[in-house]
């Protein structure tokens, strides 16, 4: 990958938080899914999370994008900056919280009028403003590095949902964020399609990408992850290494989960 699309690192070269969340809270009417929800992500880790439908698994990682607006609750980003939503929130805010990350969708939301190179540079060149050039070569690299480049003129509609998955990611890559957001990026998928698009994240967690993965992949997220977070209710009730989440958990509520959905891993 090109010096330009490698993950960000800080100033000091330290793990410091690329954001740190403290007491979000987000209600649609009645229904509070979001019940005063703490997170730290440091640069270069991996944080997952898991949890029964319903636990307020994406409405967490919409919310750090700015497609929900939450109703209580601060994010604190890397430069310093904190946003509280208790308060007045301005578009400033919102974008300097959205600039800072890019979202792969569960069921890919690529353009379907436009091809697979134009999907990936539209970011780039219509949002950031970049060098059309610039971003053309930046996207043909990172299509080739998920074995795509020859897929580069072809519409969404031609492609496999593993594929058009892959363009998602190379998409969210194209953007340069510090934070690289994932909702489920396999629960759309055929089986024998989701080893693709997980090798894909796999490599990008190896090269240092900061990431937050919501995924029903409990193995995946055993071996990928620095971090599991378990939710349920709105509510973070269990967080850990994943090995000790998975195998060993100390929650009621986890356990109950695990014995559902899990079969037991050998440690």
């Amino acid at each position: 990958m090109p010096a330009d699309v490698t993950p960000p690192r800080s100033a000091d070269g330290s793990d410091a938080p690329v954001l740190s969340v403290r007491g979000l809270r987000k209600s649609f009417g009645s229904n509070e899914v979001l019940s005063g929800i703490d997170l730290d992500v440091r640069r270069g880790r991996v944080v997952a999370i898991i949890g029964p439908s319903g636990s307020g698994k994406t409405t967490v990682l919409r919310s750090l994008n700015s497609l929900e607006v939450p109703d209580a609750g601060t994010v604190t980003l890397s430069d310093g900056r904190t946003i509280d939503f208790g308060a007045t929130v301005g578009k400033r805010d919102l974008t300097a919280l959205r600039d800072r990350s890019s979202m792969v969708f569960q069921h890919f939301n690529l353009f379907p009028h436009l091809t697979v190179l134009q999907n990936v540079v539209e970011g780039p060149v219509r949002v950031q403003k970049r060098d059309p050039r610039e971003a053309r070569a930046e996207a043909e690299t990172l299509l080739a590095r998920v074995g795509l480049a020859e897929k580069a003129d072809a519409y969404p509609s031609e492609l496999s949902g593993g594929q058009q998955q892959r363009v998602g990611i190379v998409r969210a890559l194209a953007l340069r964020p510090e934070l690289l957001l994932f909702d489920e990026p396999t629960s759309a998928l055929d089986p024998e399609l989701v080893g693709d698009v997980l090798t894909v994240v796999k490599e990008l967690a190896d090269d240092g990408w900061t990431m937050i993965v919501v995924t029903h992949e409990l193995e995946f997220a055993r071996r990928v992850a620095d971090e599991l977070v378990f939710m349920a209710d709105g509510a973070v009730v269990e967080r850990g290494a994943p090995a000790d989440v998975l195998s060993r958990p100390r929650e009621a509520r986890t356990q109950q989960f695990l014995r559902r959905v899990l079969k037991p891993l050998d440690d």
